[in-house]
């Protein structure tokens, strides 16, 4: 696989994680007792940047070494996913 599309997917992952990741460990001004005039209470009370880079970082690795995984050594693809989903319209 080129290495371009392996860094296009991770970006998207990441980019999916970090909006997963946001909430992880946030404080409201209100939980902490400490409302800054002219904020809302919800307002996070000190927002750690770095620390959420980082966890979206270790997601969107472990996701995307999983990905790399299914494709490389199990052969799994785009083309598998009708195999992975059930078919339901044969019921009917």
């Amino acid at each position: 696989m080129p290495l371009f599309t392996m860094f296009a997917i991770y970006f998207i992952v990441w980019w999916i994680a970090l909006f997963a990741c946001l909430p992880v460990g946030v404080r409201t001004q209100a939980e902490a007792g400490d409302v800054v005039p002219g904020s809302a209470e919800s307002a996070p009370h000190r927002f750690q940047f770095w620390k959420v880079i980082g966890l979206t970082t270790i997601v969107s690795a472990v996701i995307c070494g999983i990905w790399y995984v299914a494709v490389h050594y199990f052969g799994m693809g785009l083309d598998s996913l009708p195999n992975i989903v059930p078919d339901n319209t044969r019921n009917q």
